[in-house]
C-alpha cells in the first residue's frame, strides 16, 4: 500500500533522465552528478528513470554519470511526450518502488511534469532549486559561504537527513531554503547549470543494472494526441555551452547600444563567445532574457568570463564564479564582483575595453 506519510518505507535517490529522439538532455548528467552526492550522503542507491520507446540502450551513460541502477520503461505510447503518459509512468514507479528523493530538471518538460507529479502523489515540490544539501555540516558550510545568516549562533539538528531545498525567492533578492519534512518523495526540480557535472566512468557505465518497468500504459490513459512536432528553429544565445561570455551590467546605461557593441567586439577578439547580462540590464529590456547570467537566469562555467560594468550582487556572482577565468572591469573599487575575480580593472568600460581589444589584437 502506497501511504506518502510512512517517511521510513521511503528509499534511493532518483533522477528522471530526459531524452529527446534518443539522446538524453544533458541537464540528466548534471542531476546524476549532484544525485550521487545526495545518495553517498544517505547510504542508499543512485537511479535513474528513463522513459520512452526502445531507449534502454541509453542505461550506460546514465551508469558512467553515478547512477546504480536505471529503471526502464518502454512503450510506443511514450515516443513523443504527452504529459498524460509521463505523468502516469512516474507516479506508478513512485508508488511501487517509494523513492525517498526524485530530482528533475527545470526544462520545458520537467517544469510541466514536476508539479503535476507532485499533485498526484500528495507531496510537495522546490521548483526551480539552485542548491541541494542532506548532510546539515555541509549546509551550514554552504550559510557561511553565500549568506548573511550568524549560523555558529544558532542551533541546528545535525543528524537531520532530509534534504534541503535552496532556490531564489522574491525576484532573487533572497535565498530560501524548502524541506518537505512530514511526506514523501522529497521533490525537486532543479536549474540546468547550476550542478558540476562529473567525469564519466567507464567502469560504471559497464556495471549499472537495469531493470524494466511494466505500469500497463494504455491509449485510455493519454488525453491528449500529438499530431504533429514542429520544430522551431531561431537564434538562440548558449550561455550554457560557450567558453568565452562578455557579459554587461548596469554600467553600459549611459550608451547601451555602444556598451552591447564593445562587447561583441571583445567576444571576437578573444576568438568568438556569447554576450551575457546582468539582470538589471535584462529588466531594462537592453537585452533579451536568454541572455542573463545569475541564479535568476542561467548558471555558467565558461572557460573566460568578462563583467563590463557589473556591481556583482550575490545573485550574478551565484551565476558565474566557478568561470575558469574571471575578468571584472568597474568604476568602483570596492564592487563586489572583485571578490570573485581573478583580473580586476578600475576604470570605466568604454575607456577600458578598446585598449583590451587593442592589446589583445597586438599580441595576436
Amino acid at each position: 500500500m502506497y501511504d506518502y506519510t510512512d517517511i521510513s518505507a521511503f528509499h534511493g535517490v532518483w533522477v528522471f533522465c530526459e531524452q529527446r529522439d534518443g539522446v538524453l538532455n544533458t541537464t540528466s548528467f548534471e542531476l546524476l552528478s549532484e544525485g550521487r552526492k545526495l545518495a553517498d550522503d544517505l547510504h542508499t542507491e543512485l537511479c535513474g528513470l528513463l522513459i520512452g520507446d526502445k531507449v534502454e540502450d541509453l542505461s550506460a551513460q546514465l551508469g558512467g554519470y553515478g547512477a546504480d541502477k536505471v529503471y526502464v520503461i518502454e512503450s510506443p505510447l511514450l515516443k513523443t511526450y504527452t504529459t498524460d503518459a509521463y505523468t502516469k509512468v512516474i507516479c506508478d514507479a513512485v508508488k511501487e518502488k517509494k523513492p525517498e528523493i526524485v530530482l528533475i530538471g527545470a526544462t520545458n518538460i520537467g517544469r510541466d511534469l514536476g508539479p503535476r507529479c507532485a499533485a498526484r502523489l500528495h507531496t510537495g515540490l522546490t521548483a526551480d532549486a539552485t542548491h541541494l544539501d542532506i548532510d546539515t555540516a555541509k549546509y551550514l558550510d554552504f550559510l557561511r559561504e553565500t549568506s548573511t545568516i550568524d549560523v555558529d549562533s544558532m542551533k541546528w539538528d545535525m543528524e537531520d537527513k532530509g534534504l534541503k531545498m535552496t532556490r531564489p525567492a522574491f525576484g532573487g533578492h533572497l535565498m530560501a531554503t524548502i524541506i518537505c519534512p512530514r511526506f514523501r518523495p522529497q521533490m525537486s526540480t532543479v536549474r540546468p547549470g547550476v550542478m558540476k557535472c562529473a567525469e564519466f566512468d567507464d567502469i560504471k557505465a559497464k556495471a549499472v543494472k537495469v531493470e524494466k518497468l511494466n505500469l500497463g500504459l494504455t491509449e485510455d490513459d493519454i488525453k491528449t494526441k500529438v499530431l504533429k512536432v514542429v520544430k522551431e528553429t531561431k537564434e538562440i544565445v548558449d550561455l550554457l555551452g560557450a567558453e568565452v561570455i562578455v557579459s554587461v551590467g548596469q554600467g553600459i546605461s549611459k550608451d547601451p547600444e555602444k556598451g552591447i557593441a564593445l562587447a561583441k567586439e571583445l567576444c571576437d577578439a578573444l576568438g568568438g563567445g556569447v554576450v551575457g547580462a546582468s539582470r538589471a540590464v535584462v529588466d531594462a529590456g537592453i537585452l533579451s532574457s536568454d541572455h542573463q547570467v545569475g541564479q535568476t537566469g542561467k548558471t555558467v562555467r565558461p572557460r573566460i568570463y568578462v563583467a563590463l560594468g557589473i556591481s556583482g550582487a550575490i545573485q550574478h556572482k551565484a551565476g558565474m564564479q566557478d568561470s575558469e577565468y574571471i575578468i571584472a572591469v568597474n568604476k568602483q573599487e570596492g564592487a563586489p564582483i572583485f571578490e570573485v575575480a581573478d583580473y580586476s580593472i578600475v576604470g570605466d568600460l568604454y575607456t577600458v575595453v578598446p585598449m583590451m581589444i587593442d592589446a589583445i589584437k597586438s599580441v595576436k
